[in-house]
């Protein structure tokens, strides 16, 4: 069994032009991915813009779900243990929902109930959820 993560993960840069990262794993959401990773392998995120379960950020396996030029990548998060090889994860937001969002900091945190039946954490019964806050130096998506 992996060791729990005691750190949050932080993204990488990935809009071009930037230079603050607008993404992070809480540790909890940390320990739950390298579970899921362990079960289904590489994993990526999807944030839209819709009600109900589309509000959530949805985990699938890597490559399950098609992004295209209406998706902003906006950070890759390395959830392997150290001295591992990388387990990178995409975060992708839809770009209407990211010109709303674009002055906020997303934190990926993991709470109890139900997620998604589309999500990869839902028969775990707890589901991911997105905390925010503004960015002191965002600069809006264009």
């Amino acid at each position: 069994m992996p060791e729990l993560a005691t750190e949050s993960v932080m993204a990488s840069v990935t809009i071009p032009g930037e230079t603050v990262p607008r993404v992070e794993l809480a540790p909890v959401a940390v320990d739950l991915l390298q579970s899921l990773w362990a079960e289904h392998g590489p994993l990526m995120f999807h944030q839209s813009g819709g009600c109900c379960d589309g509000s959530a950020p949805m985990c699938f396996m890597a490559g399950e779900f098609i992004t295209s030029d209406q998706d902003v990548l906006l950070g890759r998060l390395d959830i392997a243990p150290a001295a591992h090889p990388a387990q990178s994860i995409d975060f992708w937001m839809s770009a209407e929902q990211f010109a709303y969002w674009s002055h906020t900091f997303l934190t990926i945190d993991v709470v109890p109930g139900r997620g998604s039946g589309f999500s990869a954490e839902a028969p775990r019964g707890v589901r991911f959820l997105i905390r925010s806050r503004l960015m002191e130096t965002a600069v809006p998506f264009a």
